[in-house]
């Protein structure tokens, strides 16, 4: 499984930026799908997922720091995630990676920069 990741760059606080995360296989045969960030000198960390698997409902799970900001959304036709960042805040600045689990596998993409500056 491959997960190509697009969209990233420079914005200035306020600013707005859609990441897309295009799949090789049928999303929908995919348990999750999400957006996890790591910042400079930190870990990880989970931004958002979004239940992809054809029985469920599309459900959404966000991290508190990004919630109001960003949508995470599927497209099934594109084998697509994709992730609206709006208001986006210097603390946004990190690289970005798409992310897929199905039961004990996880894919991952690579990672796309995000900026956040004036």
């Amino acid at each position: 499984v491959q997960l190509q990741a697009s969209g990233g760059g420079l914005v200035q606080p306020g600013g707005s930026l859609r990441l897309s995360c295009a799949a090789s296989i049928r999303i929908f045969s995919i348990d999750v799908m999400g957006w996890y960030r790591q910042a400079p000198g930190k870990e990880r960390e989970l931004v958002a997922t979004i239940r992809t698997k054809i029985s469920t409902s599309g459900s959404t799970n966000y991290a508190d720091s990004v919630k109001g900001r960003f949508t995470i959304s599927r497209d099934n036709a594109k084998n697509s995630v994709y992730l609206q960042m709006n208001n986006l805040q210097p603390e946004d600045t990190a690289v970005y990676y798409c992310n897929g689990r199905d039961g004990p596998r996880i894919y991952w993409g690579q990672g796309t920069q995000v900026t956040v500056s004036s």
